[in-house]
């Protein structure tokens, strides 16, 4: 198997665009989510994409395949919220190992596919580890400041599970994604470590923040700077930003750590930001010629896309990308 150390030594790497995204277009219904084998579960099932591994195999490798086909080198699982403090909302706690490995086996098998069809070009799976809906650093009651909805342990334990089950699933990265509150990621972390450690295995890690307004900071307040710190204790793979902004409002705090960081850099923007019915309008076109501002300034080593990015979007990505050299960073130069 490739090792994507050795692809992000001599290219940048290409990461594919939004699940959710894809998955719109096939407008599921209840009973689809469901499947025969949960039907009985109480809690309404539907827009719960990460279930679909379960119930609609077909359609999660379909979508790989779609980013893969346009020029993708790295796939993200379809595991962004399976985890027992996620899944919670949909009372499905005890499905999370088995909604982790086999997206991680499905996502395996479509890139080993890939691979075989074109050696030159591997293709690598990322396990996506996202932020959960609860935030360690600070209280969701603006009565009670000191309350928090969940420990560092907690988090640590969920996230545990979650990793285990990737590593066994076969993925080549874990991506700790959209982390808007750094201490969640954190336990991410801290997990991953443990998991390593256990298995004996050295997958390298990936972690991506989010900057969710102009104010250029996180949700829990860091800025770019203070977000990279704060993980820099980690031998990390890459750190990078995706979500909330579009590629031309994501790139100053990208251009951020770009130079003050000797990881690899990763960017996947959002394809423009939301219109008033909070869909992407922003086309492959319009997208490309933003990122090319980011490869024109060398500021990365992986780019991809987030909410709104089809397969045609990341086309247009991976048309320019191969035109340009990666960055450079101090551990290689």
């Amino acid at each position: 198997m490739s090792d994507i150390r050795e692809a992000l030594q001599k290219r940048i790497l290409v990461l594919d665009g939004a699940m959710g995204t894809m998955l719109q277009e096939y407008r599921f219904t209840e009973s689809d989510f469901r499947g025969a084998r949960f039907a009985d579960i109480p809690q309404s099932q539907k827009g719960n994409n990460d279930l679909l591994s379960l119930t609609q195999p077909e359609a999660i490798a379909a979508v790989h395949s779609k980013y893969l086909e346009a020029g993708a080198d790295i796939i993200e699982t379809n595991t962004f919220s399976s985890t027992t403090i996620a899944m919670a909302d949909y009372e499905l706690e005890d499905y999370v190992y088995e909604l982790n490995f086999e997206s991680a086996r499905i996502a395996r098998e479509v890139a080993d596919a890939f691979t075989a069809r074109l050696p030159e070009k591997p293709r690598f799976v990322a396990g996506s580890i996202g932020p959960t809906n609860k935030t360690a650093s600070m209280s969701p009651d603006v009565n009670d400041p000191g309350f928090r909805a969940v420990s560092f342990d907690e988090l640590r334990m969920a996230y545990k599970q979650q990793a285990e089950a990737l590593a066994k699933g076969g993925v080549d990265v874990f991506l700790v994604e959209t982390v808007f509150d750094t201490l969640n990621a954190k336990a991410a972390l801290y997990a991953i470590e443990e998991v390593k450690e256990e298995l004996g295995v050295d997958i390298p890690v990936m972690v991506s923040g989010t900057i969710t307004d102009a104010s250029g900071r996180t949700l829990s307040g860091q800025t770019a700077e203070a977000f990279l710190i704060s993980i820099s204790h980690i031998n990390l793979l890459s750190v990078g930003f995706n979500c909330a902004l579009g590629a031309d409002q994501l790139l100053p705090y990208v251009k951020r750590l770009s130079q003050k960081s000797d990881f690899f850099i990763s960017a996947h923007p959002n394809a423009g930001l939301p219109n008033h019915f909070g869909e992407y309008d922003q086309d492959p076109a319009e997208m490309q010629s933003l990122i090319r501002r980011y490869l024109e300034e060398n500021v990365v080593n992986i780019i991809g896309g987030c909410c709104g990015t089809t397969p045609e979007h990341i086309k247009a990505i991976a048309d320019i990308v191969a035109e340009y050299e990666p960055r450079k960073n101090a551990a290689v130069l």
